[in-house]
């Protein structure tokens, strides 16, 4: 596992969710707490951006029909999603968040609605 630099901190406010990419993967990185967290972008119901969401106490809810999901554990805690989704490690130092990725990650790029175009 690799820990790569998506963003400055202050990218990411507390309450905030964000998109960023590591290469082609795209994630979403949020601010719950005080503590920044890692996830896939798309929610497992009906594809739609997490980034566009907004945080509530439970994690992640998604803009599109209120699923919402755990940002330590992905697992889906509101419906209508009952499938997870993808977490990654985080680190944050010296006012950088670097995100942990594999190879295998990287060269996927992760869940997302469409396939990137070669």
């Amino acid at each position: 596992m690799e820990f790569v630099k998506v963003a400055r901190s202050g990218q990411v406010p507390d309450g905030y969710v964000r998109r960023f990419y590591a290469g082609e993967l795209e994630i979403a990185v949020a601010r719950l707490r005080g503590t920044a967290y890692a996830t896939s972008n798309y929610c497992t119901h009906l594809d739609c951006l997490l980034s566009s969401g907004k945080l509530v106490d439970e994690g992640i809810g998604c803009s599109c029909h209120g699923s919402v999901f755990d940002v330590e554990t992905g697992e889906a805690v509101c419906p209508p999603a009952t499938e997870p989704i993808r977490t990654y490690p985080v680190k944050e130092e010296n006012g950088e968040i670097y995100v942990g990725v594999t190879e295998e990650d990287l060269a996927e790029g992760g869940p997302r609605r469409r396939k990137a175009i070669r």
